[in-house]
């Protein structure tokens, strides 16, 4: 496992990669305002300075996260945004939430439940509990997917070889995989459930922040 200092470099370098997705799917979800929303796994918390732009002034986000090196470095972004009192970090494990029932109006989290292989069923009804009747749970998960059209072979190779998470799937059953995710919001009795991909989308010729961003998630070779 990286070090904290290492960790954090790296969320941040591949921001520029990730920043225009997440805040797309953020904006698909049609936060209500002024809802009071969990961030599951807030990691360094930036997706939980879009999340609070997105449920206006009145609204509340909550991060939860293990790691109090991640929750400090978060603080201070939150601060440099003008945001503290309307975002707040916890340090908590998602397995046991420590928020009472019906403490929020939904639940998101981040490449952080289920991802990418499905360990703990009972995280779901975690979420469950501490969101309101009629509340959501939203979990999103990023994938390095590369699509090249009209180079197959090329596209074909990047993706075999490039896949990091490749090595926490060895050994798992396939039942456990993201992708098989809708099966286990049925099973934790979770109704309408819906799945959406957004697409990132990059174009040569690159910028410096995309060129560091490719290399800390190790998608190029050679």
């Amino acid at each position: 496992m990286d070090d904290p200092n290492t960790l954090i470099l790296r969320l941040l370098e591949g921001n520029a990669l990730r920043e225009k997705v997440i805040c797309s799917a953020i904006q698909a979800l049609e936060l209500p305002e002024g809802s009071h929303g969990l961030d599951a796994g807030c990691g360094i918390g930036l997706p939980a300075l879009t999340l609070a732009k997105a449920i206006g002034a009145d609204g509340r986000i909550t991060g939860l996260d293990t790691a109090p090196e991640l929750l400090a470095f978060g603080e201070e972004a939150v601060k440099q945004a003008g945001l503290s009192d309307q975002i707040q970090f916890r340090e908590g494990d998602v397995n046991s939430i420590p928020f009472d029932e019906d403490s929020f109006n939904w639940a998101w989290s981040a490449d952080c439940i289920g991802y990418p292989a499905w360990e703990n069923p009972s995280i779901l009804k975690e979420l469950m509990r501490v969101v309101r009747p009629g509340g959501n749970i939203f979990i999103l998960a990023w994938s390095s997917q590369q699509i090249l059209p009209g180079y197959a072979l090329l596209e074909a190779r990047l993706n075999a070889t490039c896949s990091g998470y490749l090595p926490f799937l060895k050994d798992k059953n396939p039942e456990q995989h993201f992708l098989r995710a809708s099966r286990w919001f049925q099973e934790a009795g979770l109704k309408e459930i819906n799945a959406q991909t957004f697409v990132g989308e990059l174009q040569a010729p690159l910028g410096e922040d995309e060129r560091v961003s490719l290399a800390s998630h190790e998608f190029l070779t050679g």
